[in-house]
């Protein structure tokens, strides 16, 4: 994607990278959209001289539709979720600062799916950051169970930030290798 100036058209609420700061940048501030993935736009907005996370519903403010869930197909909720079904959530969450999936980067370390007397099923999900200061972590693990919880069947979702083992680039997929030039 070409970086895209934009205007914000309303006041929204946005995270500032890598602090994982919320805030809130008013209507009419220009900026730059640096990075369209998953639910989320990376915004530069150099009057306040950093980059910012804009969620996918808080789109219109730059003029763009919402962004949907990859699992948007009809689905019988009454069916059982899969392992599958929760990775291609989880390959719609990105880091803000890097153009590659949580899955793909290798973050993710344990995935459980187990059913609830209840009803429905409960996933527990334990991943980790590239580094164990970033700031933007609480955030990623939000948007993680978020995606999660929007499966059908799905009751629970428990997103845990774990640094054992310390994460490192050799757990990167091949794709991720390649899009980030490390091949």
């Amino acid at each position: 994607m070409a970086f895209e100036e934009v205007t914000l058209s309303r006041d929204v609420e946005v995270v500032m990278i890598p602090q994982g700061v919320t805030t809130t940048l008013q209507g009419g501030t220009p900026a730059v959209i640096t990075q369209s993935l998953g639910d989320s736009y990376t915004l530069q907005v150099p009057s306040f001289g950093g980059l910012y996370r804009l969620s996918g519903r808080d789109a219109d403010a730059i003029g763009k539709e919402a962004l949907g869930s990859a699992s948007a197909a009809a689905v019988d909720p009454a069916a059982p979720v899969t392992e599958a079904q929760v990775y291609t959530e989880l390959r719609q969450v990105y880091d803000p600062e890097i153009p590659v999936n949580i899955v793909d980067l290798g973050l993710v370390y344990d995935l459980a799916i187990a059913p609830l007397p209840s009803g429905g099923s409960r996933v527990d999900v334990k991943m980790t950051l590239t580094a164990p200061g970033c700031g933007m972590g609480d955030v990623i693990a939000h948007d993680a169970k978020t995606r999660i919880e929007h499966i059908p069947g799905v009751a629970e979702a428990d997103v845990q930030v774990v640094f054992d083992p310390p994460w490192n680039q050799a757990m990167m997929s091949e794709a991720a290798k390649l899009e980030l030039g490390m091949l």
